[in-house]
């Protein structure tokens, strides 16, 4: 595997390789652009099939950090991190302790957090170690649930999606679909279901839907038929690269916005949703409520309203985005990109972004 020559390496600063054959860790740091500030983003822990797999999750999953703190006016660059392994077997505590020593060394360059399989007490877990982790949700600090405001900012961004293609931001009686019912995706179906709206959710763990269906009378379908459904918003909670050559032809929806990161298999497949008239919401901008909520931590403050202000502020951002990329013919994802670009090319050279 050449790395360089790798379709996602993009550029990267640098890209870090970690084991230790003694405890079975393998790991992998990549930080894509620190132009912004120190680079900060969650630490995933999966069965990687291979180690391929876990190379482009963490390349795609950093540079995404990268334009999605741009775009939410934080002074942060983008990094990510994955450690290879089942997060349900037996030995996660040793494999993350070792990790936030690896993440120590690195004397705050990086900032790691919570992500798939690496919950709020296992970032607790790995502060003992290591004091440059954040979304530690540690409630003893009065720090709220992250991915209760990552959700918020979905929430946000789905209803000026809405409004942008259905002309008014009101969301009753639009029926929405959830893949993922999680703990973001089921903060965000608790938001919608206020708001007025249907639900229609599918998860791979089926007491996960059921239990939205219990809280808020949504439909529950198989995982598979999620695509399938005839909807006003598709909100794609889990993992990513569920639009795909498949599924990009079977959604029946007129909008995709959800807090997934790296939505899109494929950047081509934002352009197959623009053709068939379905506007997408960049994932990185939509789904940024929680690093914009939690990146306080990195800088010793704790202002819940200003967080809130910025997270409304995704609104506006998507609007920009959604204006310019109907003006210029292209697919909202390509003039998200072009933004944070713009930005990083101004904080180069000095300017405020």
């Amino acid at each position: 595997m050449d790395l360089f020559e790798h379709p996602e390496f993009r550029d990267h600063e640098r890209v870090l390789f970690r084991a230790d054959g003694r405890i079975g860790l393998r790991a992998i740091v990549a930080i894509h652009d620190t132009t912004l500030g120190p680079a900060a983003g969650g630490c995933r822990m999966v069965a990687y099939p291979a180690t391929e797999a876990a190379v482009a999750d963490v390349l795609r999953l950093s540079r995404g950090m990268t334009y999605k703190n741009a775009l939410a006016g934080l002074p942060l660059g983008g990094g990510k991190a994955v450690v290879l392994g089942d997060p349900r077997a037996p030995g996660k505590q040793t494999l993350l302790e070792a990790f936030a020593s690896f993440v120590a060394s690195l004397r705050g360059d990086y900032w790691t957090a919570i992500d798939v399989g690496v919950g709020g007490d296992d970032a607790r877990l790995m502060s003992e170690r290591c004091p440059y982790v954040f979304a530690r949700g540690d409630r003893t600090q009065n720090r709220g649930d992250t991915s209760y405001f990552t959700a918020l900012g979905g929430f946000v961004g789905i209803r000026a999606s809405v409004a942008h293609a259905l002309g008014s931001p009101d969301l009753g009686g639009k029926r929405v679909a959830i893949q993922g019912c999680g703990a973001t995706g089921s903060y965000l179906a608790g938001m919608l279901a206020e708001a007025g709206a249907e639900l229609v959710c599918a998860d791979v763990h089926a007491p996960s839907a059921q239990r939205l269906a219990d809280q808020h009378g949504a439909a529950v379908v198989a995982p598979d038929a999620i695509y399938d459904q005839e909807v006003d918003v598709f909100a794609p909670c889990a993992l990513g690269a569920i639009i795909n050559d498949d599924t990009v032809r079977r959604l029946r929806a007129r909008v995709v916005c959800g807090l997934a990161n790296n939505q899109l298999a494929r950047d081509e497949h934002g352009e197959a949703l623009r053709q068939r008239e379905i506007l997408y919401a960049p994932d990185y901008v939509a789904n940024a409520g929680g690093i914009i909520y939690s990146s306080d931590e990195i800088f010793g403050e704790n202002d819940e309203a200003r967080a809130r202000r910025r997270i409304d502020g995704i609104a506006e951002t998507l609007q920009t985005i959604f204006e310019r990329a109907a003006a210029e013919r292209v697919s909202p994802h390509r003039v998200a990109d072009a933004l944070a670009v713009e930005r990083l090319a101004a904080g180069r050279a000095g300017e405020t972004p």
